[in-house]
């Protein structure tokens, strides 16, 4: 498994850490860009989090409306 790979998986891990499910409990997990930026472990886990975003979208795992995320201006 590429290094890529382990850090989509790691990264999934972490949205179901810090996101919610839609209350009728259907659907996946989704997070705030800001909550994962400022997120102290996902700081730790990651080096480079706008570059896995970016593999995972790449990737049909992730989802957001945005060709580039940056921290303030995306944080919502």
């Amino acid at each position: 498994m590429a290094n890529i790979d382990v850090e989509i998986e790691q990264l999934k891990t972490e949205i179901k850490r810090l996101g919610a499910k839609p209350a009728d409990g259907t659907g996946v997990a989704a997070v705030k860009f800001g909550i994962l930026v400022r997120d102290d472990q996902c700081s730790n886990i990651f080096e480079a989090l706008v570059g896995t975003l970016k593999a995972a979208k790449k990737r049909g795992v992730i989802t957001y409306n945005s060709e580039l995320l940056l921290q303030g201006v995306h944080d919502e």
